[in-house]
């Protein structure tokens, strides 16, 4: 049984939800590649390798970004979601002192497009204009959460490729 991370002070809006959150730890590497590799469906379904390349690249997908934001973000929180005791999601924010940094936030695609990320969110980012803060996040241009990150104010700052940083500012 897993320890859960308290909901953030202020977050009555993913609590509505029935989320809750935990602290990943090693146990969790099966569940956030499974995770990682249904953000990737779509991109994978148009290239001609077997199911096994495709398994076999999205591991090592996994496993690199794993590594690489763990190594740039020690202290980031790396939280799992969970809703009536399953997982179903990761969110890993990065506070920093003048801007909170979302790292990576994804549900499994059955708690997509019910509410959970915009309740989520709008916590996050109470929060961070509570504090004076700034959030950021990047997004892949044809991520279909783009569309939720615009009509919550995120505007883009600057174009990085595949990817948009993204920047939510706390009204004056």
């Amino acid at each position: 049984m897993h320890d859960l991370a308290p909901v953030p002070f202020g977050w009555t809006r993913a609590a509505e939800t029935g989320l809750t959150f935990r602290a990943v730890t090693d146990a969790d590497l099966l569940f956030l590649a499974r995770l990682y590799a249904s953000t990737r469906v779509e991109e994978l379904a148009a290239v001609p390798w077997s199911a096994e390349q495709k398994a076999a690249f999205l591991d090592m997908q996994f496993r690199a970004q794993h590594t690489d934001y763990q190594h740039k973000c020690p202290d980031a929180d790396w939280l799992v979601l969970m809703r009536a005791g399953q997982d179903i999601g990761r969110l890993y924010l990065e506070r920093r002192p003048i801007q909170h940094g979302i790292i990576d936030i994804a549900l499994l695609p059955e708690y997509r497009g019910r509410g959970l990320g915009t309740a989520l969110l709008h916590d996050l980012l109470d929060e961070a204009a509570a504090a004076g803060k700034a959030v950021s996040i990047h997004v892949e241009k044809f991520n279909p959460a783009m569309r939720l990150y615009r009509r919550l104010g995120f505007k883009t700052e600057e174009d990085k490729g595949v990817y948009d940083l993204m920047r939510w500012s706390a009204p004056a």
